[in-house]
């Protein structure tokens, strides 16, 4: 017989606070507030309100999505009548409080905002009118999705599949730590005024604030790049080319597809100061290493060795950064693969205009690719690799590509159309280096921005936890 470990001694719950008979609930769901403040039932400060609506034909109606994790209330879309199919919803206001009984368990908590006063929601939500006089409801906001908070709601969720409802009674039932609402509230009730609701929630959103200038700078400095790369090499702005006008004449011996967006782009020339060049006489190396031996590689042929595999989840968008490089055997990639030799470029030909590419600086030798990549190296006697790498992830061939890829739900570009790319190529390499360098100082500052943004939105809610949590 096996002992667990787990519980040193006898827990006793109150008859008149068991809500469930869960030995989970019952051992698990304790939470380590900290004792200065008095506790209320989340109940005594909402009421469930059911204010049923019948969808009518003929009518617009908005509907709601609350984010996960402190997300907050948004408008999911504005839909006729006619095209919704549960027709007994229920109407929602400003200043209630939110959730979705499903995503609880997610944090998907929330204050109905006035962009979504008098939407409908199905009965996977529930809303409730909030007594004003005791809570802040963006201060229960903020309690509900503190990740204590949302392991109780696991706990407090049942269901016999994937569909987890959180149950309303444990949910009411649970008591929070209640300072006074502001510095009038705590004045009436003669307590110190030093932690408030009110200055709690302000502490926070200032902080969610900050951080969204943050990122506004960021998205702000990424926009220079692509400016100072414009200009630096004279491309006339070819983002704002939407068409040809009028009758165009194409040589017959130069046409590769017949489609309109490929008549189209063959009128596309890339005007810059410097003469242009295309990609098919910059790379050396195409999907085979320096020897010229094919860098196709069948990893199912080793299903128990391990492989650093990047498939295009793996790749960020636009950044030439990874988000992951993942260690699996050779039996779990299903895809075919490709190998990645140090200093080699991949880029994605699937949905090409998610602009997913990475340099191979690792020193890992055992790195494959989806086949969904292209994998090259190029000539550094013509191109310096970093001002290479900065025009290919830039709208110069961006708009090339726009243009180039078939396919309506699995987009891909051709290995010809991705040769066929040009780029602008100033002949002094000292010159290619100074633009690369600049844009590596701006890439610099735009990441910097980037991680404020991060460490404010930790900061605000670490900052939370301090005052209403035990360490």
């Amino acid at each position: 017989m096996v002992m667990s470990n787990n519980i040193s001694n006898i827990t006793f719950v109150k008859f008149s606070k068991l809500y469930n008979w869960s030995v989970q609930y019952l051992i698990e769901d304790t939470f380590s507030f900290k004792q200065d403040f008095p506790f209320v039932p989340i109940g005594k400060f909402l009421k469930r309100n059911k204010t049923n609506v019948e969808i009518l034909n003929g009518i617009q109606y908005k509907r709601v999505t609350i984010k996960t994790n402190n997300g907050g209330v948004y408008l999911r879309d504005i839909q006729i009548g006619d095209k919704i199919g549960t027709k007994n919803q229920f109407l929602i206001k400003e200043g209630q409080f939110l959730l979705s009984k499903i995503d609880a368990r997610n944090g998907a908590f929330g204050v109905v905002t006035s962009d979504v006063d008098g939407a409908i929601i199905t009965g996977n939500f529930w809303t409730f009118d909030v007594d004003y006089t005791q809570i802040n409801p963006h201060y229960l906001t903020l309690i509900t999705t503190t990740p204590e908070f949302i392991k109780f709601c696991e706990n407090s969720s049942t269901g016999t599949t994937n569909r987890h409802y959180l149950q309303e009674n444990l949910f009411l039932a649970v008591e929070i730590p209640l300072p006074p609402l502001d510095d009038e509230d705590a004045k009436e009730k003669k307590v110190s005024n030093e932690i408030t609701q009110k200055k709690l929630v302000d502490a926070y959103y200032q902080k969610i604030i900050d951080a969204e200038n943050a990122k506004i700078k960021a998205k702000e400095t990424e926009k220079e790049i692509e400016k100072y790369l414009l200009k630096e090499l004279g491309v006339e702005n070819i983002l704002n080319s939407h068409g040809i006008n009028g009758l165009t004449f194409i040589n017959f011996k130069n046409l590769d597809r017949w489609d309109v967006l490929s008549l189209q782009s063959q009128s596309l020339n890339i005007k810059s100061i410097y003469n242009t060049v295309k990609l098919s006489s910059l790379i050396t190396c195409f999907n085979y290493d320096i020897d010229r031996k094919s860098l196709r590689f069948e990893t199912y042929k080793y299903p128990n060795e391990e492989f650093y595999y990047l498939g295009m989840e793996n790749v960020e968008r636009d950044t030439g950064k990874l988000i992951d490089l993942p260690i699996v055997k050779g039996s779990q990639i299903k895809s075919q693969t490709l190998k990645v030799p140090k200093d080699f470029i991949i880029y994605g030909k699937l949905r090409p205009y998610l602009n997913k590419y990475w340099h191979n600086t690792s020193d890992f030798s055992d790195i494959v690719c989806s086949s969904e990549f292209f994998v090259f190296n190029i000539d550094e006697s013509k191109i310096d690799k970093s001002y290479f790498l900065d025009v290919l992830s830039s709208s110069i061939v961006q708009r090339q590509i726009s243009d180039k890829y078939s396919g309506v739900r699995m987009p891909r570009i051709s290995s010809s159309d991705f040769y066929n790319l040009e780029i602008p190529l100033p002949s002094d390499k000292n010159l290619q280096q100074i633009i690369s360098n600049n844009i590596r100082k701006l890439r610099l500052q735009a990441s910097d921005y980037n991680d404020v943004s991060n460490n404010l939105v930790k900061e605000a809610l670490v900052d939370f936890e301090k005052t209403i949590f035990k360490n």
